[in-house]
């Protein structure tokens, strides 16, 4: 039998999610079913936070849960990043497979992109998040 969790108690847990479409609910029930969540709540808060912006793009989603309320949250890869800065259009996952991405993007874009990711980064400064934004 599953322990008892604190209901105050905060619990993050981290799913990742095609834009556009929220993945199994299978997968998504495992994390979200010992927090006593609805599932059905969950699918329709995510589909809705990733539809702003993410449409097409596989990125992670954070889910923030207290007193049973979860609190959605976006948190995008150094690839989905840059993606998103080619400004491609939306392809259809299902349809179109391995897809090449190719274009350029402005070294305002790259450094705005490592501002983002320097919290997550292993790198000493800002300098080294670029290289690593460029790498990816």
């Amino acid at each position: 039998m599953l322990p008892k969790l604190d209901p105050s108690q905060v619990v993050d847990v981290y799913v990742r999610v095609t834009g556009g479409e929220v993945g199994a609910a299978s997968s998504l029930a495992l994390k979200i079913h010992p927090l006593g969540l609805s599932l059905k709540k969950i699918k329709e808060d995510i589909a809705k936070e990733i539809a702003k912006d993410w449409n097409g793009l596989r990125v992670m989603v954070k889910l923030t849960v207290q007193n049973g309320q979860a609190k959605v949250s976006v948190v995008p890869s150094a690839a989905a990043l840059v993606i998103k800065a080619l400004k491609e259009p939306e392809h259809d996952r299902k349809k179109t497979k391995n897809i090449k991405h190719n274009g350029n993007i402005s070294l305002d874009d790259v450094i705005k992109i490592a501002k983002l990711m320097k919290p997550r980064s292993m790198a000493k400064d800002l300098s080294r998040t670029v290289k690593e934004i460029l790498g990816a």
